[in-house]
């Protein structure tokens, strides 16, 4: 395969609320791709995904707290969207710094629809190309981000893509980032 990422180790940052098919597509394209995906996330057991913001899909098991995880344990990290996912990460203190620790590592991340305003908590945008979900768009420019209506961004190993329909191109080029390695920092 030619974005084997074998012994490679991905974080996903998020908790209850994830758009489930933000979640389980890039997860089997990193396992597929020989990569050990880890889900993270500030709440104990279970997280509840959803099928856009109003139906409730499938249930995950965490792998790790966001309490015990640690960034250097990590080769990059995923942050899937999902509104009020999305939301409830971006004022959550210790993910915001999980993130940080990955975006001064220059470690690549990927952030899909609702992901990156996270990325904006972390100060990860000044100066970035990025692409989101539409309606993040302003957040993204007030950020210093030079926003794009792309289905795939990627800018010094930070990979941004709109909605689940770019799914395609966003796991493709994520691998690649990953496989990769290492990129400048912000």
């Amino acid at each position: 395969m030619a974005n084997n990422i074998k012994g490679k180790k991905v974080a996903f940052l998020l908790t209850s609320g994830v758009e489930q098919v933000e979640l389980t597509e890039p997860w089997k394209a990193v396992q597929e791709a020989g990569g050990d995906p880890a889900l993270v996330s500030p709440q104990e057991g279970q997280i509840q995904a959803m099928k856009g913001d109003w139906d409730h899909g499938e249930s995950f098991p965490v792998d790790v707290t966001l309490d015990q995880a640690d960034p250097n344990d990590f080769d990059a990290l995923v942050l899937p969207g999902g509104t009020v996912n999305a939301d409830k990460m971006r004022i959550e203190q210790k993910g915001v710094e999980f993130v940080k620790a990955f975006v001064d590592a220059g470690k690549p991340i990927a952030a899909i629809c609702h992901g990156p305003w996270i990325l904006i908590e972390a100060g990860a945008v000044q100066g970035r190309e990025m692409t989101s979900y539409p309606s993040l768009q302003t957040d993204l420019k007030n950020a210093g981000a030079n926003w794009v209506d792309r289905e795939v961004v990627t800018d010094r190993g930070l990979t941004t893509s709109r909605k689940p329909d770019d799914l395609e191109a966003f796991c493709s080029k994520m691998l690649e980032e990953i496989a990769e390695g290492q990129h400048a920092k912000a």
